[in-house]
């Protein structure tokens, strides 16, 4: 990998690091409510499950490649992860009731204004079965192209870079890319990208 480019991962990297948490008391978001689960061979057990806004948390993960055969990579805040910030792939929630490739669109243009010309789900699971419904799709979107400024929330900021596939492994495996979302996307899709 270029060292420029390199360098400037590790600059945005620099610029979304957290120095300092604060604890506060919100109208969260995150909710967990409890359940006696009654089984079918008589026993009862107890468990909570997470809620994630009005919505169970399912959500989509999006693998962009551009006209260029170049990846799409964000750096965002994770503010309760050991380095505080995180490079993955474009992800959000879907909405209630909405469609998870409308959600895949709609979260791509959102964080980085790209939109593609085909999008394809290759693989879709649980996030967490012990304590949530929510259900992750992961999708590739070829040939993206710069339309739209990026529309982001309130609290969200996302930084962007392109990549080539090479280039992408080259940071999974010097240990740029943690999230477990964009590894399992990241190994998902290789079958995908030799085609």
């Amino acid at each position: 990998m270029r060292k420029e480019k390199l360098e400037e991962l590790k600059s945005y990297i620099e610029q979304l690091k957290t120095i300092k948490l604060e604890k506060k008391e919100l109208n969260g978001f995150i909710k967990s409510q409890g359940y006696e689960c009654y089984l079918n061979n008589g026993s009862i057990i107890k468990r909570e499950k997470l809620i994630k806004g009005t919505n169970d948390g399912s959500a989509v993960i999006i693998m962009p490649i551009t006209e260029n055969n170049e990846v799409l990579v964000v750096i965002e805040p994770r503010v309760f992860t050991k380095e505080t910030v995180g490079i993955g792939f474009p992800a959000g929630y879907i909405e209630k009731g909405e469609n998870p490739k409308i959600a895949a669109l709609r979260e791509l243009q959102e964080e980085t204004g790209y939109v593609p010309e085909h999008l394809e789900q290759i693989d879709a699971f649980y996030q967490d079965e012990g304590c949530s419904s929510a259900y992750n799709y992961i999708f590739i979107a070829y040939n993206c192209k710069k339309k739209y400024p990026q529309q982001l929330d309130k609290d969200e900021l996302v930084k962007y870079m392109l990549f080539n596939y090479e280039e992408l492994e080259e940071l999974e495996k010097l240990g740029y890319i943690k999230g477990a979302n964009t590894k399992l996307a990241l190994a998902k899709s290789k079958n995908y990208i030799k085609r």
